[in-house]
């Protein structure tokens, strides 16, 4: 005999099954949160870029809305899960999109809630040519694109990681100190012929010191005025970073390429210090940059430690100059 539908075996689509966030029988501690949502939620997304256009790219994200409701025992986290795939499964991620999907946040949490914040981690993959020679190859960069809507109105920031190479100032004066040592030395006898110093100019007892170099990495973050488009100056800013230092890590290259570099190191010598005031004064003039924050690390070869520098826009309320 066929089972009758009730209610024990699931066929009554209208069973209220507990909801414990809202209707919790237990007591709880009354309080405000900051911010509750999750971290480390996995999404295909397409990314707007003001130069590049339109780019699939594999995210990893936050969202967050604050509890603002003391009597309230938690926010529906499930519906920040789905607002999140509905909303970049349906449009690429822009800076109309995210104020979108917060403002949905808000109106999904009405009377729980008053701020959202979004936050999208991924790798920004640009095809890089090679220096001099016909190569080229990928590079990839940290970015995230972060988005806050709270009482004082929407804010939309972006974050980038650009490695390049950095030479040692102080090391390359002490290593031509050397070098001219080792020249006094060796043309003692004051006989200096020109093809004698150019051979000796290509030997490794000639060129006894080599100045200390290693891999730097510049963190920048900037305010972006979202009213001027919903496409990110990911490109953009990624080119003027590379730009101001001019000694970006290379992908695939020839020794043509390999040379190249070690000229433009040597053309570029700069301590963090330097790197810093060269990005300082590369953003700063750009009006869609509204404040901006950056950390330049030299990850040194002759210490174990690295060396910093921090700076700032300097605008009234914004970035402070903290690690």
């Amino acid at each position: 005999m066929e089972k009758p539908m009730t209610r024990e075996n699931g066929a009554d689509s209208t069973k209220q099954m507990p909801d414990v966030a809202s209707n919790s029988m237990v007591d709880h501690i009354h309080s405000t949160l900051d911010w509750v949502g999750m971290s480390e939620i996995h999404l295909p997304a397409r990314v707007s870029d003001t130069l590049a256009g339109e780019r699939p790219v594999s995210t990893s994200i936050q969202a967050y809305v604050n509890l603002a409701n003391p009597d309230a025992k938690g926010i529906h986290m499930s519906r920040l899960f789905l607002m999140l795939e509905e909303t970049f499964g349906d449009h690429s991620v822009s800076s109309a999109s995210i104020e979108q999907l917060l403002r949905n946040f808000l109106e999904t949490h009405e009377g729980l809630s008053t701020r959202g914040f979004v936050q999208l981690d991924f790798e920004y993959s640009m095809r890089r040519p090679a220096l001099k020679s016909s190569y080229s190859g990928w590079k990839s960069y940290p970015v995230s694109i972060k988005g806050t809507l709270c009482e004082e109105g929407m804010r939309i920031e972006m974050y980038v990681e650009v490695p390049y190479s950095s030479t040692c100032p102080c090391s390359a004066a002490l290593s031509r100190q050397l070098i001219q040592e080792q020249f006094r030395k060796d043309f003692q006898d004051g006989k200096v012929d020109a093809e004698a110093v150019l051979e000796w100019l290509g030997t490794e007892e000639g060129i006894v010191a080599t100045p200390h170099s290693q891999r730097s990495v510049a963190q920048v973050r900037v305010l972006l005025d979202h009213n001027e488009g919903d496409a990110f100056p990911i490109t953009a800013l990624i080119d003027s970073i590379e730009g101001a230092l001019k000694t970006p890590v290379q992908t695939a290259v020839k020794r043509v390429d390999e040379q190249e570099f070690a000229l433009l190191n040597g053309q570029n010598l700069m301590f963090c210090e330097d790197a810093a005031r060269r990005l300082k004064q590369a953003i700063d003039p750009q009006s869609c940059y509204k404040d901006f924050w950056l950390r330049v690390n030299h990850l040194e070869s002759l210490h174990a430690h690295n060396a910093v520098a921090i700076v700032t826009k300097e605008v009234d309320g914004g970035y402070l100059p903290i690690p």
